[in-house]
């Protein structure tokens, strides 16, 4: 452990309460550093990130250590990871973008909370291979496909939610290359493109709009923010926000998920509405295992059962995350709060990137 205070939000979750949420990360990481969805079950690099990330927020930073050291083990020679891993074995050979640029906020995210560049320079060569596979990914209109198949082909269409993660990555990995001193401004400009088109650009992305996350990801990922993000959020609030339970993870579905509103909740806090996610946040209390502090993943309220049934380590981690944001206890909070530079600084509202032949 280490020491530093850990987040609480008095009244809400208490230090004791993120502890004992921790503990349920600790418990399911692997002997490997590997942190899977549940105890025994496979995991994705992205989801495996964000628990590292609470595991350092939440004081356990050599746990986090082994979590980030996993990622260089298990990382492919393109610089990808498989989609899908149970132990050793691939469950899906799929090599997703967004999978591979998020190490990037959590490698940051740890030396922001540890100082410890010596180990960031550890997983540098980790972090620079993950971007790379990324950008072998762009187009030249600067959107990223989502992924590129074990034949090598790439997909042939942009997330929107996706391609918003990739540009908080994008940024975090420019932010990390400067702490260390190697500045990367192709980075940045991809980053600025990036984010250009998601807060310009929506049309350019395949349409899953039904998705809270295409609703949120746009503030979360730093691409809009300020007035346009307020506006963003009331457009569709009463769609997706069900009062008293959390948020819908589709919009046409009587579902209700833990992870999806506490990653609301962070684009809150980053928007400074921090009274307006602390009652969110506590909406999804209902989804808390008061045996260890574990979090089921969502709630059908319709028949009025959660489900699926299982507990997720990453719902678990979002929530010690969003506590963090709200209450401004770490200095990791700075990867999702950090104001970035407008975006729409670096291409005109009449660029006419959307309407790039490639």
């Amino acid at each position: 452990m280490s020491s530093w205070d850990v987040p609480e939000l008095p009244g809400l979750l208490s230090a004791d309460d993120i502890a004992q949420s921790a503990g349920y990360l600790l418990n399911t990481q692997e002997p490997s550093g590997a942190i899977p969805w549940f105890p025994g079950g496979h995991l994705d690099v992205w989801d495996h990130v964000e628990c590292a990330m609470a595991l350092s927020a939440a004081g356990h930073t050599e746990a986090a250590r082994r979590a980030y050291l996993w990622l260089a083990t298990s990382q492919n020679t393109d610089g990808s990871w498989s989609a899908k891993l149970r132990g050793t074995r691939v469950a899906d050979p799929v090599r997703e973008a967004n999978h591979a640029a998020y190490p990037a906020v959590g490698v940051w995210h740890h030396v922001l909370i540890t100082g410890d560049e010596r180990f960031a320079e550890r997983l540098w060569p980790t972090v620079r291979r993950g971007v790379e596979f990324v950008l072998s990914l762009r187009t030249d209109r600067g959107e990223i496909q989502w992924a590129r198949s074990p034949d090598g082909t790439s997909g042939d269409h942009a997330l929107l939610t996706a391609c918003a993660s990739i540009h908080h990555a994008l940024r975090c990995a420019v932010a990390l290359g400067d702490r260390l001193g190697r500045p990367q401004p192709d980075w940045e400009l991809a980053a600025a493109q990036l984010g250009h088109l998601v807060a310009e650009h929506e049309s350019v992305f395949a349409d899953r709009s039904r998705y809270s996350m295409d609703w949120y990801y746009p503030i979360l990922g730093g691409a809009v923010r300020g007035a346009r993000a307020k506006e963003r959020l009331e457009a569709r609030w009463d769609l997706f926000v069900r009062p008293g339970l959390g948020i819908r993870c589709v919009s046409d579905q009587p579902w209700v998920t833990g992870a999806e509103t506490s990653e609301l909740v962070l684009a809150l806090a980053a928007m400074g509405e921090t009274e307006l996610g602390i009652r969110l946040l506590a909406d999804i209390q209902h989804l808390r295992d008061p045996d260890d502090g574990a979090y089921w993943t969502g709630y059908q309220f319709a028949e009025k059962v959660k489900w699926p049934v299982e507990r997720s380590t990453w719902t678990a981690a979002a929530v010690i995350l969003a506590a963090d944001a709200l209450s401004g206890t770490t200095p990791g909070t700075r990867v999702f709060t950090d104001v970035p530079e407008e975006v729409a600084a670096a291409y005109p509202a009449s660029c006419g990137c959307a309407a790039l032949v490639y």
